[in-house]
This record gives C-alpha cells, structure tokens and sequence, in this order.
C-alpha cells in the first residue's frame, strides 16, 4: 500500500483487520442465513431451490470483494494525483457494463436459469430457485458497487465507513428475515439479502459524497478519466477471475448434488458454508491485514514461500481442531446449530462431509494467503486462465466424485481441483517447489496431531466428550511441542505487523 492509504491511528495492520472484519461480517450472515433457512424449512426441494439460487449470490459476492482488493492501489494512486473522482466514475461505468447484463439475463431468463442450477429437479425447487434468483442477483450487484464504494473511501484513508455500511445492512437484513420468514416463507430470505445490499451500498456511496460537497468538488471532476474502458474491465477480470472460479467450483457441483436425491444439496450447501467459513475467518483475514505490509517491503521467491507456509501453519493449526471435533461429534453439532431436521444420519453424514472437505480446506488456505502475493509481485496476468483451466478440470472430476461416493466425491473433486489451483499459483510466483514441500509437511505435522488428540478419547467417551477432551489435548499438544513451523510462522507475523 502507498503511503498515505493507511487508517490514521492504525497502521497498515489495523485498517487491513478493520477490513477483513467488515468482510467476515458477511460469511457471518450467511452463516446465520443458512441456519435460518435450516430451522424453518429444513431438507426439502424448496430449500433445494433456494440454495441454488444462493450459489449465485455467493459467487458475484465473492467477485465483489475481489474487485475491493484489486482497485485499491489505482484508486490510492489516483488519489495522491488528485483525481480520484474520475477514477471512481471510471470503474463504476465499467462496472455497470457487466451489472447491466447480469440484471437483464436474470430478469429474463430466470426461469432458464434455475433449471440449469437445479439439475431439471423437480417443479417447486425450480420455482423457488427463479424467484429467489429475482432479488439475490439484484442484491449481488449492490454488494458490487458496495465494494468499489468501499475502495474509494479506503483510498481517502476512511475504512469505518464501509465497515459501518456493511454492518448495519447486514443487521437490517437479518432483522427483516427474522420478521417475515415466518408468515412468507423462504422468499424472504432474498427480501433481507436485497435490504442488506441496498444498505451496504448506500451508506459508504453517502460517505463519498459527504467527502466531496465538503471538499466543495466540481461536478467535472466527476467525470470518467484515466484509462479506457477495456483496461478498466481488464483489472476487474485479473482480479475476480481466480476468486470466482473458486467458488464456481462449488456451484458446478449443485447440479450433481440435485442428482442424488431431494435434500442432498442443501447438505451440501451447508457442509460448505462451515468450510467455507473456516477458511475465511483464518487464511482470508490473514491473507488481507498482511498484503499491505509486503508491498511496502518487497517480495522475492524466499520472502514469498516464507510468507505462505508461516501464514498456513497458523491457519492450519485451527483447521485441525476443528476437522477434529467435526469428526467426532458433526451430528451433534450439526443437529444442535441446524436443528431437528438435520438430526440423526443426515446430521452424521454432514458432519462427516466436512471432513471430506478437508483437502478443500488445505488447499483453500494456501490459495487465501497467496492470492494477494500475486499482485505485490505483479504477476497476475496467468490468474483468467488458471480459472478457466480449473473449471474444465471441475466438470469431469465432479461428475466421477457423485458416480463413485456421493456427496463425499464432490468434496474430495473439489479437493483435487482447487490443490492443482494452489500450485499453479505458487508456479507463477516461482515458489512451488519449496512452499508446496513445506505445506505438505505440516499438514502432515497437524493430521498427525489430530490423530493423536482425538482417537484416544473418541474409543472411550461419547461425541460431545470425545470432541471437547480431544480439543483440549489437541491445545495442550502444541503448546508442549511447539511445532517449529508454527513457532516460526507466529514470530514472522509478529515482525511482519
């Protein structure tokens, strides 16, 4: 980040936690969202439907947040040139030439559309996937604009409003789901997600142009300047194309998931909410508050196989507990959070599926950490067609992990695909040899930890006690032994910060 762009009162670290917080804040409601949605309607072809439809958001969401750490460093320097305005009107024409279509095609072609997302399932899973996709798609591009609106007021060294934006709306949301789930039924749930993005959007909009009346700024200074239109389209591809790609992954396996029975993708849906979240709340935070400080300080190939393992082994280390204690008592955590409907086998097996995601999540947490290295070293011309390559590889591998183990095949073919993702990437930052050697050695250092932790109790105590027992030596393990890799890892971010 170039000087001048950091929160006063900070430092770089701190504005990038504010910002990752306010970015946790939306996997939180969708979190909430899902148990929501679970405790009213449970397992059924409408909940089928409407995560499919959820899927969409999610990944334009995903986009969103991409595009915010993309156009930080133009809009930073636009501002220090004095012409941020021309540069924020630029990137929001560019990105309403994508919204546009977007909002035409669902308005349209709803109906097309959740037939594709749902597999050809049945009648009411199609009907509610197009309803619900008639208000997430429009909140997605709110969340869009949301983003950009954010980047322009970090680049004016303003990263509360934002974090403000994003926290009322998903208040207001979440409240407006709670009124009306009730008496209207699951379509309410995309009510309170277009309440949120609306919301989101307009606060940190209103805080821009509080700033400009108060810097009393001409009306031309408004206008689009800087480069054309195909380069500013270009930045958004590079930037949100891996991101999206990621999450496309997940949506390429719903249709599969809808093949093997009413209620099975929203298990899977679910499964990969939890993982998802993991991920975020660890690698994704990490991989934010620790991008500024190396564009300051430079990056070369040692510097960047350090920065990855020592940001994993952290990120790693929490994963494993939490593999630990979904393998011992899913069901019951699962039937405690999502209630009486995903009780029993249901609740065991999604359980379970989280733990098949577990080289997802692996692989999740070295991509998180090292996507942002891509564009402190500027290698970021390979990133569109990784995520088209990974996407052909999806397709195939999704089909032969639903034929061969059901939901737990899609898992591991989302495993395999976004592994070949991570080191791909690490190719183009020269460091795949060294980093993915590293990697795999402490994942193998944390599976065997949790190995040791949680089957002895597991053979003796029941799920809860198993879990909670295993939890605690598993703690108790790395604070005797000290892995020298975690060690490592917290005195780099310590000097790193």
């Amino acid at each position: 980040m170039s000087k001048g762009t950091g929160s006063p009162g900070l430092g770089s670290v701190g504005s990038g936690a504010l910002t990752a917080t306010s970015m946790l804040l939306v996997s939180g409601v969708a979190a909430l969202i899902g148990v929501v949605i679970a405790r009213e309607f449970g397992r059924t072809d409408e909940t089928d439907g409407f995560l499919a439809a959820y899927g969409v958001f999610v990944v334009i969401v995903i986009a969103a947040q991409a595009i915010r750490l993309t156009v930080l460093p133009q809009l930073a320097r636009a501002r220090v040139e004095r012409r941020l305005a021309g540069e924020l009107a630029g990137f929001a024409v560019a990105l309403g030439i994508f919204a546009v279509p977007l909002l035409l095609v669902t308005a349209l072609g709803a109906g097309q559309l959740a037939d594709l997302l749902t597999g050809g399932g049945s009648e009411i899973a199609q009907d509610t996937c197009a309803d619900a996709l008639r208000w997430v798609v429009p909140a997605a591009v709110a969340q869009l604009f949301a983003a950009l609106a954010a980047s322009g007021l970090a680049a004016l060294d303003d990263y509360g409003t934002a974090a403000l934006g994003y926290t009322v709306g998903s208040v207001a949301g979440l409240g407006l789901i709670l009124l009306r789930v009730e008496p209207d039924g699951i379509i309410a749930v995309g009510w309170g997600m277009a309440l949120n993005g609306t919301i989101a959007a307009a606060i940190p909009l209103a805080g821009l142009a509080y700033r400009a009346a108060h810097a009393q700024m001409p009306r031309a200074a408004i206008r689009p300047s800087g480069p054309p239109l195909q380069e500013r389209l270009a930045v958004f591809a590079v930037g949100s194309t891996l991101p999206l790609a990621q999450q496309l992954l997940y949506v390429v396996c719903i249709p599969f998931a809808a093949r093997l029975g009413t209620g099975e993708p929203t298990s899977f849906v679910f499964a990969y909410l939890a993982a998802a979240s993991l991920v975020a709340i660890t690698a994704g935070s990490l991989g934010i508050v620790t991008s500024a400080p190396l564009a300051r300080s430079g990056l070369d190939k040692t510097e960047t196989v350090r920065h990855v393992v020592a940001t994993s082994w952290l990120s790693l280390a929490v994963a494993g507990a939490a593999a630990g204690m979904f393998a011992l008592a899913g069901g019951d955590i699962v039937e405690t959070v999502l209630g009486d409907a995903f009780g029993g086998d249901v609740g065991a097996d999604l359980g379970q599926l989280v733990v098949a995601l577990s080289p997802w999540i692996i692989a999740s947490i070295g991509i998180a950490v090292t996507f942002p290295l891509a564009f402190v070293a500027g290698r970021t011309r390979g990133l569109p067609w990784i995520a088209l390559a990974a996407l052909a590889l999806q397709v195939p591998l999704a089909w032969a992990g639903s034929e061969l183990l059901d939901l737990d095949g899609l898992a591991l073919s989302m495993g395999i695909t976004t592994l070949a993702i991570l080191g791909t990437l690490l190719r183009e930052l020269d460091a795949f040899r060294d980093a993915i050697r590293q990697l795999a050695v402490a994942a193998l250092v944390v599976a065997g930890l949790v190995v040791v932790a949680f089957l002895p109790p597991s053979l003796v105590l029941g799920s809860i006690g198993s879990a909670l027992v295993g939890a605690l030596v598993y703690v108790a393990l790395l604070a005797l032994l000290r892995p020298r890799g975690l060690v490592a890892g917290w005195r780099y971010l310590r000097a790193l910060s």
